[in-house]
């Protein structure tokens, strides 16, 4: 069966890309594979904000900050889950850990997606020059096709 990857991080790009992928499979008879990225970064975002907002003694040691996003990133698909209709088109999803456009291009190589179907914020490219953009690299290195679905995209 032919695979459109789906990258969701709970942004509206990503939940209208999300839409538009079940879109295609309805009418293709793909099915979608979710990626969420948890991203090393945001690791150490939430370990320092952690740090501020919680008595160190009372943090769980066994508990560390990359288990704690990744099962908030599970509650965020599971939400998405109950609240987006996927029509009976099957789907699956995985959590990964790493650089987002690494993850999302590495899961495409090795599952041979047949199209990545990508929100994009819709930067400036001013800022996308200077941050760079997660759709930006995704498109100029995947060997499949992409389509990108901009927030304010009519889905």
């Amino acid at each position: 069966m032919k695979k459109l990857l789906v990258p969701v991080d709970g942004s509206t790009a990503s939940l209208n890309a999300l839409r538009k992928a079940i879109e295609i499979a309805q009418e293709q008879n793909y099915m979608i594979k979710i990626v969420s990225v948890v991203e090393a970064k945001d690791v150490s975002r939430h370990r320092r904000l952690e740090r501020l907002w919680i008595n160190e003694d009372r943090l769980d040691r066994d508990n560390e900050p990359g288990e704690r996003l990744k099962r908030g990133t599970m509650e965020l698909l599971d939400a998405i889950e109950e609240r987006i209709n996927f029509h009976g088109v099957h789907h699956e999803r995985e959590i990964v850990s790493g650089e987002a456009h690494e993850e999302i291009l590495r899961i495409a190589e090795d599952e041979n997606i047949d199209m990545i179907v990508i929100g994009n914020r819709g930067f400036s490219k001013v800022r996308r020059f200077f941050l760079g953009s997660v759709a930006q690299r995704v498109i100029s290195e995947a060997r499949c096709p992409v389509l990108v679905i901009h927030t304010e995209a009519d889905i």
